[in-house]
């Protein structure tokens, strides 16, 4: 039997500010448009909860592919999320006090019938940062801390270390410490904010120079090709943020072993879309909230990974 179209919304940042390019919540705007799907389009302090039952500030959205004009935004109207089908949680970092409200908000709706992707248990358990530590077998040397002696004690004994807070995005907040250690004890203080708040080292991985890949999986399914971001000259961060400039690839042998490492979890955590981060033979993040490279990799490889998506997004939808 044919399934009726579906009523989509988005959870977003404000979409007149997206980078049309490189966006991939546009991306996924065209392939669910494409299903014949209706969009309806938040930012997440339209959210609100009344009576044990979740609600909206929604906005009726089109999308086109023109880069001078692409949507178009009805009046706003309030309604109960239950009017939805599917919410694409596509709001970026940072995992702060309004994005872990916003999450807990459209758990109201997931109880009510409505799929949220991803779900918002997964949202609430999986720390990009320490999500990736599940899996020790596919680490490099990792440390989690806010103790300077702790911190300093791993850097003596791994001489080449990044240090980065945890619940950062786009590459801000990392540092390269060199053997030498110079600016040691200030990017300790800094980052821990004398101790108070933990941060992550992680012994430095040379291939970074290589590119820090993102693999993408879609129900634990990786897209056969991962986007390598290659960083600037004197750069330590790959990430395009940051300078850095996607080259997409095959995946590797190891890439293919590391994604059957985290696979399980990935599928017991209901987990649709996900982006793996991998620097030579190692994962150093894994991306739950908001994860991109979705339109680099279509537009150097001809992929349709957003119609992929919603074609899983309709399998999860027609079981519920």
């Amino acid at each position: 039997m044919r399934q009726r179209p579906l009523k989509v919304g988005v959870v977003m940042d404000t979409i007149a500010d997206i980078a049309y390019k490189k966006d991939t919540t546009l991306a996924m705007l065209w392939a669910a448009q494409a299903r014949g799907w209706s969009l309806h389009y938040m930012e997440q302090e339209d959210l609100f909860l009344q009576d044990g039952h979740a609600w909206g500030r929604l906005r009726d959205l089109e999308a086109f592919r023109d880069p001078e004009r692409w949507y178009r935004l009805g009046e706003p109207r309030v309604a109960p999320l239950t009017e939805l089908d599917v919410i694409l949680m596509r709001k970026d970092p940072p995992v702060d006090s309004h994005f872990l409200n916003a999450v807990h908000l459209l758990g109201f709706a997931e109880r009510d019938g409505v799929l949220v992707v991803n779900p918002t248990r997964a949202l609430l358990e999986c720390n990009e940062k320490l999500f990736a530590q599940q899996f020790p077998q596919c680490c490099t040397p990792t440390l989690v801390s806010c103790s300077e002696p702790v911190l300093r004690a791993f850097h003596a004994e791994h001489g080449d270390v990044i240090f980065k807070p945890l619940d950062g995005m786009g590459g801000s907040g990392i540092f390269h410490v060199r053997p030498e250690g110079r600016n040691l004890g200030a990017i300790i203080e800094t980052l821990t904010e004398r101790g108070k708040r933990q941060i992550m080292a992680q012994r430095y991985i040379p291939e970074i120079t290589d590119g820090d890949t993102r693999i993408l999986l879609i129900d634990g399914e990786p897209v056969p090709y991962g986007l390598a971001r290659v960083p600037m000259a004197g750069e330590t961060r790959g990430n395009l943020a940051a300078g850095g400039r996607g080259v997409s690839r095959e995946l590797t042998e190891r890439d293919h072993w590391l994604v059957e490492q985290v696979r399980p979890m990935i599928r017991e955590k209901g987990l649709v879309f996900v982006g793996l981060d991998v620097i030579g033979d190692y994962i150093t993040e894994i991306n739950v909230t908001s994860p991109t490279c979705v339109r680099e990799i279509d537009d150097q490889r001809g992929t349709d990974i957003g119609g992929m998506l919603m074609e899983a997004i309709a399998q999860h939808r027609a079981s519920m």
